[in-house]
């Protein structure tokens, strides 16, 4: 089987790839010649191979994983971890159940759907994007939930560049505040004030796109993405 080149995708797995930004990432991808392939608990508008998992549960990750490679070919030649949850609230007030999803689905389901599919891009030299959030670099009140698995991804990702270092390319995409239905049905103080300035999803998947578009050995190692008034990082 060919080899892709410089700019050729190949075959790329996109976690939340039905909505947001993950499905910017399918529409991109697919613009830029590559196949995408989604996880996800509801089913893409767009007609891609596409498998059920709830990211809470790791088995459930690495079964789907497993199973989309399977269907296409046995190849893999990038990752994309867009899929993510909130659960805001004081610590305290945040049900336990609620608050521990957060993490399940943001870091331990990143780890579960990368651990299940680093061998497939051993064998491409793909590459690996992480999605972490600028409150993976600066806490926010209320934000507890969020920001400990958003840190979390960020620490796991530069351990796993490390790690990883000659075999598997790894980005850290950090994203501002976008426009999509993440912040949908929240308590008024949560929700982004009207007239806030927001990344478009698409804006941000063309960035992610970049990164899996270098060859083998030209990695970037981190990237952060948000519009130029937001004041939510360092």
């Amino acid at each position: 089987m060919n080899q892709p080149t410089k700019n050729e995708l190949g075959t790329v797995l996109i976690t939340g790839g039905a909505s947001g930004l993950g499905a910017a990432t399918v529409d991109a991808v697919q613009a830029a010649g590559g196949v995408a392939i989604v996880i996800d608990r509801d089913k893409p508008d767009t007609d891609v191979p596409w498998e059920y998992a709830d990211l809470a549960y790791s088995e459930d990750a690495e079964r789907a994983v497993r199973s989309l490679i399977a269907r296409t070919g046995g190849r893999l030649d990038a990752v994309f971890t867009a899929a993510g949850t909130d659960a805001c609230g004081k610590l305290d007030d945040v049900a336990t159940e609620d608050w521990e999803r957060v993490v399940r689905v943001n870091l331990l389901g990143t780890a579960a759907v990368i651990r299940a599919a680093l061998p497939a891009l051993r064998a491409s030299r793909g590459t690996i994007v992480t999605c972490a959030s600028t409150l993976g670099l600066k806490a926010l009140p209320d934000a507890t939930a969020y920001c400990a698995s958003k840190f979390g991804v960020v620490g796991l990702t530069r351990a796993l560049a490390a790690e990883t270092a000659g075999e598997v390319g790894v980005t850290l995409l950090i994203p501002g505040g976008m426009h999509t239905a993440f912040f949908d049905g929240r308590p008024a103080q949560y929700a982004p004030p009207p007239d806030i300035q927001l990344n478009k999803p698409e804006d941000v998947a063309a960035a992610a796109v970049f990164a899996m578009s270098q060859p083998p050995g030209c990695e970037i190692r981190e990237m952060v993405v948000c519009h130029s008034t937001e004041r939510s990082w360092p």
